[in-house]
């Protein structure tokens, strides 16, 4: 496809790395795929969403607990046995965020996209962190229930440490290193919309050094 990009997101929990994505896609006119990945993952595949919400961003000891609990196959119920494995259902995942780069200009955050998409010429990857009293503020603010810092410092580390086993399990890199990233950025340095303004203009910049020029809507 001419004039196509691929940009993948990693990003700390509470960053504001879903929010950077979904603004950089717009600011580009390119397509925002995160959670909609299950939902593609379960069309390609026939399988429910359920089971990829279950097994999302988790390690191999979570998606093995979410294999244990049945899955609708084509509209029918059958239970887990060995059809599927963690590696199956990363597989289908993979295929579908393939496919997705294949067709089309978009952002991909998480699930191992930068790793799934390694040989993409199109491809460039961002790793998004931040202070961690932002992130706690963050997280309290989205957050449905009523957290105390205390309690939403621990639900980062839990959800990093989560997303950091999953990453590591499915790649041969580690999960938040500078080398695993074509650009790591600190969000605390020029807040959010100054952030997605950079990295629109490194993204053009990159563009430009191919023979080729970008035209984004």
């Amino acid at each position: 496809m001419e004039n196509k990009i691929i940009l993948t997101i990693g990003r700390q929990f509470g960053s504001g790395g879903r929010e950077i994505g979904q603004k950089l896609a717009k600011a580009l006119g390119i397509s925002y795929y995160d959670k909609e990945l299950m939902s593609v993952a379960a069309k390609e595949s026939g399988l429910c969403e359920e089971v990829f919400e279950k097994a999302d961003e988790r390690t191999a000891s979570g998606l093995s607990y979410a294999l244990t609990t049945g899955y609708s196959y084509m509209g029918m119920y059958m239970p887990y046995t060995d059809f599927l494995s963690h590696d199956g259902l990363f597989q289908i995942q993979s295929d579908a965020i393939r496919k997705l780069a294949e067709k089309e200009s978009c952002v991909l955050v998480g699930r191992c996209a930068d790793y799934i998409l390694r040989e993409d010429p199109d491809l460039i990857s961002f790793f998004i962190l931040n202070k961690k009293e932002d992130r706690i503020r963050r997280i309290k603010e989205y957050q449905d229930m009523k957290l105390s810092d205390e309690e939403a410092k621990e639900l980062m580390k839990k959800t990093d440490k989560s997303r950091a086993a999953y990453y590591n399990y499915y790649t041969n890199k580690i999960w938040g290193a500078a080398s695993s990233y074509n650009f790591s950025i600190d969000v605390s340095v020029l807040g959010v919309d100054e952030t997605v303004a950079f990295m629109k203009d490194f993204v053009v910049r990159r563009m430009d050094k191919r023979p080729r020029t970008p035209h984004f809507g």
